[in-house]
């Protein structure tokens, strides 16, 4: 049985048919977080085809993508998806920390704002916890904006040990 949210609207798979609403979601998303390391001044649109095609590529060939593995939760709005989460599966090497090497990370949970505070990204997060645990990740990472940090805090996220540095080509 697939999980319904608080409004009982169904978690499903997303599919092919779902594409150009996962990438005006994301578009979303990225929108919202603003700042220059989200939406760089000098930033083209020309990443939204890039989107398109990943997506497509990760959606017709099942959840495993040579990279890992992803899956991508959707829930139907009126016309349109209301909110969508994409979670990630990256092997890494094991480790006393990381016992497996199995990360997981959970990419762009977005829900449009006509249909906020209905639980949306909360079943979308559940359906995404449960398959990490089936994956056997040891770990999994998130990104948290302000209005979603209590959510996740909810569901046990804590603040993670590492330092975090990033590097641009």
């Amino acid at each position: 049985m697939r999980p319904r949210t608080e409004n009982d609207a169904e978690v499903r798979q997303a599919t092919e048919d779902d594409i150009a609403e996962l990438v005006r979601l994301r578009a979303m998303l990225f929108e919202n977080l603003g700042g220059d390391f989200f939406a760089p001044a000098s930033g083209g649109e020309d990443w939204l085809d890039a989107l398109a095609t990943v997506l497509k590529e990760q959606l017709s060939t099942g959840t495993d993508t040579g990279s890992g593995s992803v899956r991508i939760l959707v829930v139907d709005g009126d016309s349109g998806l209301a909110a969508c989460g994409i979670g990630t599966i990256e092997q890494r090497l094991p480790g006393p920390h990381l016992r497996n090497g199995r990360i997981g990370q959970v990419i762009g949970v977005v829900t449009d704002p006509r249909f906020r505070r209905r639980g949306h990204s909360r079943e979308i997060m559940r359906g995404l916890l449960d398959w990490f645990r089936e994956s056997d990740v040891a770990r999994v990472d998130l990104y948290a904006s302000t209005e979603g940090e209590p959510l996740y805090r909810d569901l046990g996220f804590t603040n993670h040990p590492d330092p975090s540095l990033y590097w641009r080509p």
